[in-house]
């Protein structure tokens, strides 16, 4: 089916279960996405960063998700994640993403409202809907990387200010979770995630999806979040797809049984992935 927008997919709020979205920089990944959450029969937003985009480019990123939306009957968002370049946004509005994410958190808060309000503008007029972060999650993701004492947690009643004063349509806020595999037990802020839920009217999205337990990720949902993003874990699925073919057949030079093992491993965890965003006292 035609891809619809994060924010179609977010509203209402789901009950009981987050979207999941997923980043990623290939055909097979695409493809492990999205037959995944067919397989699933749930809705899934499929995300590219910047890093992912200068690699395989817009357009190639684009019309392979939208080649594959068409032959899938469930929903589909397309997302530019962590978008800082707004020359590249502007590109994937042009070649057909669905929504956007505009990252103005290393910016003051005036300077974030700003951009973001830009960004929100143009993408409107377009049917494109717009994620935006604020306070800063920690770790790293692609080429963008904040250190532990550069992030900092959203404060709730900014937070009312920053949706109102922009008009986001799903809002990321710092509660703490990290990018990437964490080294320790993440301590993330429940008091403050229910604090924010409960003073926005829009979706909130988790960073820093992957690595966390099916408990931590429950707790999530139970306090607010509506989309859990998932990047570390289907990069490691890929690449251990490949390692484990490889290891098990050393003569293999055939690029498609190489790839095809990479797209069954991620595969397997997106479903996996999938089956944890429901909380089962919910039902599907």
């Amino acid at each position: 089916m035609a891809l619809v927008t994060a924010k179609e997919l977010l509203t209402p709020k789901p009950q009981g279960r987050a979207v999941g979205a997923f980043n990623v920089h290939n055909m097979e990944d695409v493809q492990a996405v999205i037959f995944a959450a067919e397989e699933m029969g749930t809705p899934v937003i499929v995300m590219a960063s910047e890093s992912a985009l200068k690699y395989a480019g817009v357009a190639f990123i684009a019309r392979l998700v939208q080649t594959a939306a068409e032959q899938v009957s469930i929903p589909i968002a397309l997302q530019l994640d962590h978008g800082q370049d707004l020359d590249l946004l502007k590109a994937c509005i042009d070649h057909g993403f669905t929504s956007v994410m505009i990252d103005g958190s290393r910016l003051p808060f005036e300077e974030n409202v700003a951009v973001t309000r830009e960004v929100v503008e143009l993408a409107h007029a377009h049917g494109v809907s717009v994620e935006a972060e604020l306070g800063r999650v920690g770790g790293k993701e692609d080429d963008i990387s904040v250190a532990a004492h550069e992030a900092f947690l959203t404060d709730p009643d900014q937070a009312v200010e920053f949706v109102e004063r922009t008009g986001i349509d799903v809002l990321a806020p710092a509660i703490g979770t990290a990018h990437g595999l964490y080294k320790g037990i993440p301590k993330l802020d429940f008091p403050r995630l229910k604090e924010i839920a409960s003073k926005v009217d829009v979706p909130l999205v988790l960073h820093g999806g992957s690595d966390l337990s099916v408990e931590v990720l429950h707790e999530t949902i139970r306090s607010g979040i509506s989309k859990i993003n998932i990047g570390t874990d289907l990069k490691y699925a890929t690449t251990n797809g490949i390692k484990a073919y490889l290891e098990e057949n050393p003569a293999e030079f055939e690029p498609r049984k190489v790839f095809a093992a990479a797209r069954e491993s991620a595969r397997t965890l997106v479903l996996e992935k999938l089956r944890l965003l429901s909380i089962p006292e919910h039902g599907n």
